[in-house]
């Protein structure tokens, strides 16, 4: 190949997250809503018939799909589906920093706020309840911080011989912050919980 068209392709590129056009992708809200005490962000517990996850405490949200106008539309549709409620309920809706799983996800996540709470019907095929905390409480109280270590285990046809060290080769060890809050006797934690710490650091 001539060294002009190389150089074309690269000029001609757009640099992305490497990989990403693969990766699954969701939105999720972080969902604000008035009491007589003040602000609150509202929880679900997913349905206990729920394949993945059932009964974890999460934002509304779910995967992005090719009919939404973006992430921020997905979001809104999720929240609108997961809770019961009109698209015209939710206002005020801005991003947050987008995450990057080791799972082969990226997370779009946005802060919004909802009018007429009252109405709030949640879907039982998704929701099996729902609960608020006070945006004071989370503000004035910061998160555990745990972490996890991740271990490294090739797969048996793993080609050692092509590597410094084969089978004694000295794998990076890798490890993630799992966040907690604890509220009462819920356990609020993983993406939701990183999430949330995320969104009370902005408004801090």
């Amino acid at each position: 190949m001539e060294l002009e068209k190389v150089l074309g392709k690269l000029n001609g590129h757009s640099p992305k997250i490497l990989g990403s056009e693969t990766f699954s992708k969701y939105a999720v809200m972080v969902p604000m809503l008035q009491k007589e005490d003040g602000i609150h962000v509202l929880f679900e517990v997913r349905s206990l018939e729920l394949r993945r996850q059932p009964g974890e405490i999460c934002f509304p949200g779910g995967r992005v799909d090719a009919d939404d106008v973006d992430e921020a539309g997905a979001a809104i549709r999720e929240t609108v589906e997961e809770l019961g409620i009109n698209k015209e309920q939710i206002t005020g809706v801005y991003p947050l920093d987008y995450m990057i799983s080791p799972f082969g996800m990226i997370l779009y996540p946005f802060a919004g706020y909802i009018n007429k709470p009252e109405e709030i019907q949640p879907n039982p095929a998704e929701v099996g309840e729902i609960f608020t905390v006070p945006l004071s409480f989370l503000i004035e109280n910061d998160p555990e911080i745990h972490h996890v270590q991740l271990k490294a285990e090739p797969e048996k046809s793993f080609p050692y011989d092509l590597i410094p060290g084969g089978e004694n080769y000295k794998w990076r060890t890798r490890g993630i912050e799992e966040y907690f809050y604890r509220y009462g006797n819920r356990a609020i934690w993983g993406l939701t919980a990183r999430i949330l710490a995320h969104f009370i650091e902005i408004i801090r």
